[in-house]
C-alpha cells in the first residue's frame, strides 16, 4: 500500500509501450504514486487496471492529461467532480478552456511533460 505519493488519474491511459500515458504510469509507479487511468479501452498496464468509466476516485492530488483537446470536452464535468489539486497538460493536450474551468474551481494547471517532473523531482 503507497501511502505517502500523490494520487493520480491518467486520462488518456494506454497500454501501447509506445504512448507516453504508458510510460507515465509506469514512472508514477516506480516513484511510490497510487495510480488510476481511464482510456479508451479497457487494459492493463503493470499493476493498473486501465478502465474506461468516468468513476468516482476518491483523494485524487493530480490529473496528467494525454488526450487532445477535442477529446477532454466529454471529461470536464467529470474531472471538476473529482476535485484534484492540478491537471498536468502534457504536451499536445494543452486546452485554454479547461484551464479557465480548473481556475474557476480553484485547480492548479500545469502546461509540464510528467515524465520529465518525475525526473527532475518536480513532481
Amino acid at each position: 500500500m503507497i501511502k505517502n505519493g500523490k494520487k493520480t488519474l491518467v486520462l488518456g491511459a494506454s497500454d501501447n509501450p509506445q504512448r507516453y500515458s504508458y510510460l507515465a504510469i509506469n514512472r508514477l509507479r516506480a516513484n511510490q504514486h497510487p495510480v488510476e487511468g481511464i482510456g479508451s479501452k479497457k487494459s492493463k498496464v503493470a499493476d493498473i487496471t486501465v478502465e474506461t468509466e468516468q468513476k468516482e476516485i476518491p483523494g485524487v492530488d493530480t490529473v496528467t492529461m494525454y488526450l487532445n483537446p477535442t477529446n477532454q470536452k466529454q471529461y470536464y464535468n467529470y474531472i471538476l467532480s473529482l476535485h484534484p489539486k492540478r491537471i498536468i497538460f502534457n504536451p499536445g493536450s494543452e486546452n485554454e478552456e479547461l484551464k479557465t474551468l480548473a481556475d474557476k474551481n480553484g485547480i492548479e494547471t500545469v502546461e509540464a511533460c510528467t515524465l520529465v517532473m518525475l525526473s527532475t523531482g518536480q513532481y
